[in-house]
């Protein structure tokens, strides 16, 4: 009866040493095996809906109807329109040029963008439209919804309603 309980013992002990040593080595792999994070590293997506302090909600290209509807919030002055054009001349002349022809030096290597100095176009599409479309994107032009803040967005918007008066 001794021998059974000291081999019982060993059996729960050494049962229990495994377990012990499963989860210390699982604990370890996995504490060195864990991605380590730096702020402004990574960028994690916002749950849909989600409006950031200080921000606004993006309407999506497949909504620009909507997005059409938004009202320019900044008022076309010569502050705005100067700012515009500073932001115009740095991501927008690569394809529009810098008289907003269309005649950019990338225009030449792609589908060539819209005159924005055509009247009938200005016409036909809103401030919101504009903003949606540089905020998010078409089918050939790249998203700035990132590059460029709400208002400066809006700057250029006013800056290329001057564009078809020239």
């Amino acid at each position: 009866m001794r021998y059974v309980f000291g081999l019982t013992l060993l059996v729960v002990l050494g049962a229990g040493s495994v377990l012990g040593a499963a989860v210390v080595t699982r604990w370890r792999h996995d504490m060195t095996e864990t991605p380590r994070i730096v702020a402004g590293e990574r960028v994690f997506t916002m749950p849909p809906g989600v409006v950031p302090r200080g921000g606004e909600l993006t309407i999506p290209k497949e909504s620009r109807d909507v997005a059409a509807r938004l009202p320019n919030p900044v008022r076309p002055n010569p502050e705005s329109i100067a700012a515009g054009q500073q932001d115009f001349a740095a991501f927008c002349t690569p394809c529009h040029g810098l008289g907003g022809k269309g005649d950019g030096p990338v225009a030449a290597k792609f589908i060539p963008p819209p005159d924005l100095t055509n009247a009938g176009l200005q016409k036909a599409r809103t401030d919101g439209y504009w903003y949606s479309y540089i905020g998010v994107g078409g089918a050939v032009m790249p998203a700035y919804g990132e590059a460029l803040s709400p208002r400066e967005r809006w700057d250029v918007v006013n800056y290329v309603r001057t564009l078809a008066a020239k």
